[in-house]
């Protein structure tokens, strides 16, 4: 004789005034309790590494004034460029360099921006490298 064996057949009860509850919801109540809501995330965009703003000298800032002169030279062509430039981290201090191929839909020279045809803008103040393709 088990020591259940007195109760392994009694029927299961069920409640005449709450509704049964659903196997998802009965799991949550295990689920693992996150007493630091948040924490990870903090950690990890702590530890994010950003850079600082490389200076650039006359001679390329002069290359690059040049290239954006042929760009719009061609405007209607929609040249296809390759850009390296600063893009400032949004969160913290500092930023990464950003590299881009595409096309040219326009140059803002009112905002100072280059205006790619997927709607990507760069900040020509930002361009470290400027090449048409």
């Amino acid at each position: 004789m088990g020591k259940y064996d007195d109760m392994i057949d009694l029927p299961n009860h069920r409640s005449r005034n709450h509704p049964h509850m659903s196997m998802d919801k009965r799991a949550a109540q295990f689920a693992p309790f996150a007493a630091l809501t948040g924490y990870g995330d903090m950690i990890q965009e702590t530890g994010r590494i950003t850079g600082e703003k490389r200076t650039i000298s006359e001679d390329r800032k002069l290359e690059i004034d040049r290239t954006l002169m042929m760009i719009d030279s061609m405007k209607g062509e929609h040249p296809m460029i390759l850009a390296e430039y600063y893009s400032p981290d949004r969160y913290k201090e500092g930023g990464s360099y950003i590299k881009v191929t595409g096309n040219v839909a326009a140059l803002d020279l009112i905002d100072k921006q280059i205006v790619m045809t997927d709607g990507t803008r760069i900040r020509m103040e930002d361009l470290f490298e400027l090449s048409i393709l």
